[in-house]
């Protein structure tokens, strides 16, 4: 299960021209999920950035973490973070999991988060949509719990 967070000022995901989710403050999750991918590794995603720290305090050093400061999530389901292209002009993309498997993880994973406390915005599986950020740092982070 790989996850692309990005520290965000605001963020919005919007389909068929309807904006379906928007954060303040916060990080915005890209969201990939494998063939091998069970509950334990979004468990193990969801505490991970639950625990982060990533937001400034009072000195500018990054010792706080999305509760500290009331930050929200924006959580949009993203197949192509299991694309390869080491070979040829287009991607291949067979380490992303089927739908019917990647959308109920990707539901348990979008739960756990809102279990843990956080307000939730999110995307429509399998839509065509349009993510908008402000990245602020800009900080990125690729997180990634392999199956084991």
């Amino acid at each position: 299960m790989r996850a692309l967070l990005q520290r965000v000022s605001q963020a919005s995901v919007t389909v068929d021209g309807r904006v379906v989710g928007q954060i303040g403050r916060g990080f915005c999750i890209l969201l990939g999920v494998t063939h091998s991918d069970t509950n334990k590794e979004a468990d193990w995603l969801a505490n991970k950035i639950a625990g982060i720290r990533l937001f400034e305090d009072e000195a500018g050093k990054l010792n706080l973490g999305l509760s500290d400061i009331g930050g929200e999530l924006l959580i949009v389901s993203q197949f192509t973070l299991y694309g390869d292209a080491r070979k040829g002009r287009r991607p291949s993309f067979i380490a992303a999991a089927r739908p019917e498997q990647s959308e109920p993880l990707y539901d348990y994973f979008v739960n756990q988060m809102r279990d843990a406390g956080f307000r939730v915005q999110t995307g429509i599986f399998g839509a065509n949509m349009q993510v908008e950020i402000q990245n602020d740092g800009p900080i990125t982070l690729m997180l990634e719990r392999e199956t084991g």
